[in-house]
């Protein structure tokens, strides 16, 4: 389960970094992980590892790496100056909270205690003290000085017959009280300094047994109000530890009230586990607006006062809502689980496209926008290729049918049905747009012939064993190879329609180039080495380290054959010199395992897509 990590600058001594130019990506399970910082101009938020700080008005993006492993909440200080953060980690390991300088950008103080998980984080209103609050396995609640960077004390956070303590917030006006909630519990704490102590104080709920999700405290500190996953909102004196009233009494949120914010004014903003967004006012708690999202909302943040706020869901949508008409426009959208290929269209590096489970969607390159977004739900696509006129996307789909569809307006064209039998795992077209090669769960690869209203078969050809996990097509159309996971790659002839030569190797093979000038294929997979073949006679010529830990799983090479970059489960991006063998570049930015890559046409950039629905464009090192 654990690997041994090395850093990624032991690997390649000479490597230079790669430039990261923009990424697309958010985590929208983070509970209240989207943040507006006070200076009302950008937006913070977590993407697997690192952490993002994207300009509202531009597309500026800054990235604060420094974890190890996926961020799991994240807090902004009252006065914007701090940004904590912290994380998961393997089980009885050691979960860092990292303070970050918003100013400067970099890591101030690593602060470590708690085991497994940091399950939620509060500064105090004079940025005086962090309060955090460990997952499950850790279970205790620490109150860390900011100036000395150093734990004050700590204490188990729920007693034992309660469940876990989930959320924590701090008072908006005293340094010394906090409160913690979570499985049947509400505790307000207070923290003796003088003795290095805090002190609960169990709140009272009478017969009410809920679990809450989400907590927001008033500004006067008058009283707090929790979500429970019950779907009712319960309102809390901290003086007296008393319940003070709870609603709605009847239609209660529907998948529990994941999120929660007091707006200065009076009145609350509420976020339902469904996607359903409500103003609404104590006692009676009814919706006087609402709006209905995609995906469960797990954010709520206000800009200033709240006049204008954004909403983070779980579909990993962030929207803008005016308060005043109460209307939303999505700012920024992205995959939400793994992504399984990438492509550019023929010639042009101003869009490509993605997929991932149920939607394709067309990007375009320089502002990281969504241009189209084509879903077929319950399903999962598994590769897209463009057709080279660009007039269509084709996609191999699980259920075994093949998907042409409109790059423009995302119309359904035409479909294959049962292509393959189970599920079809990649695809590729030829260059006169009149053939597509698709490979299935159950190894076969089919020639289709493309005509101006039907699509027929012109031939299975039935060597792979297992699925087939890459096709590639020889500039003249007359001849491709396949990759498969049963150890072989396939040159086939595309005239006579049978196979040329046969490359085996133990491994599971998941991506293969032809050189641009098509005597070699490269070939990369499980094995970790990245391997060069003879077309001619199927021998290998070199074999190179791919990477020291995990599979490569994208490669792609650049139009002039000097150079190749490969992408894998150790989360880097490599460019390679194809001549040398040699990596010359490394982008480190990725959190999940890398799917696919690939260099834009032109060569300015590289795109990587990773399992954890994130895309990254790198700027191309050399000059084009």
């Amino acid at each position: 389960m654990m690997e041994t990590q090395t850093s990624p600058k032991d690997e390649v001594a000479e490597a230079v970094e790669l430039e990261l130019e923009a990424v697309i990506g958010f985590n929208g399970h983070v509970p209240t992980g989207l943040k507006c910082h006070p200076d009302q101009e950008h937006l913070v938020y977590p993407l697997g590892c690192t952490i993002l700080i994207q300009a509202i008005n531009t597309q500026e993006q800054n990235f604060l790496h420094g974890h190890g492993n996926n961020v799991s909440c994240v807090a902004i200080s009252k006065s914007g100056l701090y940004i904590a953060s912290g994380q998961v980690t393997f089980m009885g390991f050691k979960a860092d909270i990292i303070l970050w300088d918003y100013k400067k950008r970099e890591l101030m103080a690593r602060l470590s205690l708690h085991k497994g998980k940091i399950e939620a984080l509060a500064f105090s209103p004079n940025d005086t003290y962090l309060v955090s609050l460990g997952g499950p396995d850790d279970g205790s609640v620490v109150v860390w000085s900011i100036a000395k960077r150093e734990a004050i004390c700590g204490s188990p956070a729920a007693g034992l017959n309660v469940g876990n303590a989930t959320t924590v917030i701090f008072s908006k006006c005293r340094d010394e009280m906090f409160v913690t909630a979570g499985n049947g519990t509400i505790r307000v704490w207070e923290l003796d300094l003088p003795n290095r102590k805090i002190w609960p104080t169990e709140c009272q709920t009478g017969q009410m047994k809920r679990i809450v999700m989400s907590i927001s405290m008033a500004n006067d500190d008058s009283f707090f109000y929790l979500g429970t996953t019950t779907g009712d909102i319960l309102k809390m004196n901290p003086r007296t530890k008393l319940l003070a009233d709870t609603g709605p009494a009847k239609d209660k949120f529907s998948l529990g009230v994941s999120a929660i914010c007091c707006l200065k004014m009076g009145g609350l903003l509420v976020g339902s586990g469904d996607g359903l967004l409500v103003f609404c006012k104590s006692p009676s708690y009814k919706p006087i607006k609402k709006i209905q999202l995609q995906g469960g909302i797990t954010s709520i943040t206000l800009r200033g006062e709240g006049h204008q706020f954004f909403v983070g869901t779980e579909e990993s949508h962030i929207y803008r809502v005016n308060f005043t008409n109460f209307k939303e426009t999505l700012i920024t959208t992205c995959h939400f689980e793994s992504v399984e290929d990438i492509v550019f269209p023929f010639g042009t590096a101003e869009l490509f496209a993605t997929c991932a489970k149920k939607d394709i969607r067309v990007w375009h390159t320089l502002t990281n926008k969504e241009l189209l977004r084509i879903t077929v739900p319950n399903m999962t696509c598994h590769g897209i290729d463009f057709m080279r006129d660009g007039k269509s996307i084709i996609s191999a789909w699980d259920d075994g049918r093949i998907r042409a569809f409109a790059p423009e307006t995302g119309r359904l064209m035409y479909v294959i049905n049962n292509a393959h039998r189970i599920g079809v795992t990649a695809i590729a077209t030829t260059s006169d747009c009149k053939r597509v090669i698709s490979g299935g769960g159950e190894g076969e690869v089919r020639v289709w012939h493309i005509g101006h209203q039907t699509q027929k078969l012109e031939e299975a050809l039935k060597e792979h064993k297992s699925s087939v996990s890459c096709i590639r097509v020889k500039k003249s159309n007359e001849e491709c190879v396949t990759a498969s996971t049963d150890g072989t790659c396939i040159i086939w002839d595309l005239v006579r329609l049978r196979r040329n030569q046969m490359i085996l190797a133990n491994t599971l093979f998941q991506c293969v180039c032809y050189h641009p000038e098509e005597f070699q294929i490269i070939t990369s997979g499980t094995d970790r080495k990245i391997a060069y073949w003879e077309v001619f006679d199927g021998s290998v010529i070199r074999e190179l380290d791919g990477s020291l830990s995990g599979a490569v799983n994208g490669m792609d090479i650049t139009v002039e054959g000097v150079h190749f970059v490969t992408g894998g489960n150790d989360h880097l991006v490599k460019v390679w010199d194809y001549n040398e063998g040699e990596v010359t570049h490394v982008g480190v930015g990725h959190s999940g395992n890398i799917t696919r890559i690939r260099i834009s046409p032109g060569n300015q950039y590289i795109v990587s897509v990773s399992a954890d629905g994130a895309i990254l464009r790198w700027k191309y090192p050399f000059p084009s």
